[in-house]
């Protein structure tokens, strides 16, 4: 395959050839014959990937571009942008997974001309059956001439396509465009599409009116179903149709354009309807749309943007369907919205708020809430809203939560609510309230409002469990204090650097953040020394990185002076994005050896890049010792030994803090007395 124009950057040529960008700024300085910038600007050139690739290979520093990084390397290059790149190419994988004897005739064309002409033909003959006949198709056929700079990523994909599958060609491509360009897209996290799929049930139709990727309606997609996607981004309902051809054979309608302005399926009535809207949208309509039939239950106010889709939703449905949105806290207190709030208790169509923990999906630093609603048909709904406040669920200090603990307890809460419009009451977690309760002045819907936390941290006999186990961490403490060293002179030993180890085969370095996995150690976990707690997406098809016990693990960001043996209940876990995994060599290094003299502050400190807002440490330059197995192991038990009483520590402080807020609660509630 040829580079077809295709340009790089500094840091694709330092992925191509497995080095860092110090490497290439120094081949670039040292090199009279390296590639000429062909384009980018002064400060970040770009490079024509033929010449590179050919540079490389006489150098001997690369056998040959690997057929994933190529591809990728040709959709981010191409001239007509990286989203009609993914577009051409998803047309053609399609062409691939449902006549895949048809692509292989095409493909033998050898003139890239000819094979644009024929190929444009023959997408049409797929793409209109599978799609349908609309208004304004999210996805058509390309004109010969708009496919033609496209045919060489085309040959490269389905190329690739043979190893991965048609499927996880596009999902892997996608993936990374969408990890390239994070600020761009607001995604909807895989494990909070599917909660929200499992709230609004099996449905034979669903439709999505703000869609992005597709996150939820993949989520929510099953055989012999209907889905139905738009968004006001053409591009993103293109991508979201071909992600969901390509996953199911379920009839598949996407249309461009603002589903508030612009309903593509104004005559739909969907069994369910999922939906992430755009949040605090002033612009959304308001002065056009004064007197649209959709605004059943009142007149959205200009800042309540929310509420003017929870309402389409409801449009959008059939008698007794189900819609599930993911919504701002604040849409379920703010005053300007009460009115509506109101109105959707009364008709008995909000039946559920759930509050999220935070970090469940942007934006990150705000506890989101999912509102369940379900158009009222002729039976009778149960006077009752079910509050459910998952946030609780988040230990004291942490960033990060157990997906499956949240998942659980929403179903737990919603599936007998919904069979009978009761639910066990379990303190600070969920309740069902009567609506009659909740119709005062404000109308505030907030679940942590309304379900205060167990009094006394669970009552005085837990507080008393607590304590004596507070006591036994104290008393291991005071076991594990480190003794008092002897003085010795400065040691003068002979360094030798990660890197070094690593180009030795003393060790292996391995990088996180691939996936997927739903067992996770983020750089937080490692920070803080407690249990996995991440997930990881599907990315196309890359295996995850799993830690084993020996590993050593240290976090890239945040100045370093952090490493961490992997144990036996932490072996299994994938690697996540931040880390940089060493995989030791136990004939040639002890692992807590290794560790211990990692987390010097002097070593750490010469590692670390200082050259922007965040510290990022580079691993290969951190140092250790050359010393003898045996030496080192009496180093490392020494260093076992002080992350046993680091252990203690942090537990204490944990048990200590919870037994001070319960003592605190108690007091104030009246549970404890003061004698």
């Amino acid at each position: 395959m040829q580079g077809n124009g295709t340009e790089v950057t500094a840091a694709d040529i330092a992925r191509l050839a497995g080095v860092g960008r110090a490497a290439v700024s120094n081949w670039r300085r040292r090199h009279a014959d390296f590639p000429k910038p062909v384009g980018g600007t002064e400060t970040s050139p770009a490079f024509a990937l033929g010449e590179v690739e050919a540079w490389l290979r006489d150098q001997g520093k690369l056998a040959e571009v690997p057929l994933k990084e190529r591809v990728w390397q040709q959709v981010t290059g191409h001239p007509e942008g990286p989203v009609t790149a993914l577009v051409h190419t998803g047309c053609a994988l399609l062409l691939l997974h449902e006549r895949p004897l048809g692509w292989l005739e095409l493909s033998a064309v050898p003139d890239d001309g000819e094979l644009a002409r024929t190929l444009s033909g023959a997408l049409g003959e797929v793409l209109a059956p599978r799609f349908g006949p609309g208004r304004e198709p999210a996805v058509s056929a390309p004109r010969p001439a708009e496919l033609l700079p496209s045919v060489p990523l085309l040959r490269g994909a389905t190329e690739l396509a043979a190893d991965l599958g048609a499927r996880q060609t596009f999902e892997f491509l996608l993936a990374r465009h969408l990890d390239a360009n994070p600020r761009q897209y607001t995604l909807t996290p895989g494990e909070l599409a599917e909660l929200m799929a499992e709230l609004a049930g099996p449905a034979r139709s669903v439709l999505d009116p703000a869609c992005g990727t597709g996150a939820l309606l993949r989520a929510a997609a099953r055989p012999d179903q209907e889905l139905y996607g738009q968004d006001s981004a053409g591009e993103l309902a293109a991508l979201t149709a071909l992600r969901l051809a390509l996953r199911t054979g379920s009839t598949v309608r996407t249309a461009p354009g603002d589903s508030l302005r612009a309903d593509a399926y104004e005559h739909l009535r969907a069994e369910a309807v999922l939906c992430h809207p755009p949040f605090n949208e002033r612009n959304w309509g308001h002065d056009e749309l004064a007197y649209d039939p959709r605004w059943e239950y009142g007149f959205p106010a200009r800042t309540e943007s929310e509420l003017a889709w929870v309402q389409h939703a409801l449009a959008r449905l059939e008698d007794g369907g189900t819609a599930v949105l993911l919504m701002p806290p604040a849409a379920a207190s703010r005053r300007s919205g009460r009115r509506i709030r109101a109105d959707l208790l009364r008709r008995g169509a909000l039946r559920a708020v759930i509050a999220l923990p935070v970090g469940a999906a942007p934006p990150y630093n705000i506890p989101l809430h999912l509102w369940v609603l379900r158009r009222p048909g002729r039976a009778a709904v149960p006077p009752q809203l079910l509050l459910v406040d998952t946030g609780r669920l988040v230990p004291e200090g942490r960033s990060g939560f157990d997906w499956a603990a949240v998942r659980t307890a929403v179903l737990d809460a919603w599936r007998p609510f919904d069979r009978s419009g009761e639910t066990t009451h379990r303190p600070g977690l969920s309740r069902a309230l009567p609506v009659i309760d909740l119709l005062d002045d404000d109308v505030d819907l907030a679940p942590a409002r309304h379900l205060p936390p167990p009094a006394a941290g669970g009552g005085t006999e837990e507080l008393a469990a607590v304590r004596e186990r507070l006591g036994e961490t104290l008393r291991l403490t005071a076991d594990l204090t480190p003794p008092l060293a002897e003085e010795a002179r400065t040691a003068r030993w002979p360094l030798t650097t990660v890197g070094e180890l690593a180009r030795g085969g003393a060790l292996v370095l391995r990088t996180g953040g691939n996936g997927p996995h739903a067992r996770v150690l983020t750089d937080h976990d490692v920070l803080a020394g407690t249990a996995p707690s991440g997930t990881l997406p599907e990315t196309g098809g890359e295996p995850p990185v799993l830690v084993v016990p020996g590993d050593v693990v240290v976090p890239v960001l945040g100045g370093g002076g952090v490493a961490r043996v992997i144990d036996e209940e932490t072996a299994g876990a994938a690697l996540g994005r931040n880390l940089t995994l060493l995989r030791p060599d136990a004939a040639a290094l002890d692992a807590w050896f290794v560790a211990g003299f990692l987390r010097s502050t002097a070593n750490s400190r010469q590692a670390s890049s200082y050259a922007s807002t965040a510290t990022r440490l580079d691993v290969r330059r951190l140092q250790l010792p050359r010393l003898p197995l045996d030496q080192q192991r009496r180093y490392g038990e020494r260093f076992r030994a002080l992350a046993a009483f680091e252990d203690a520590l942090r537990r204490a402080g944990r048990l200590g803090e919870r037994l001070v807020r319960g003592m605190y609660d108690g007091l104030t509630d009246g549970t404890v007395a003061p004698d």
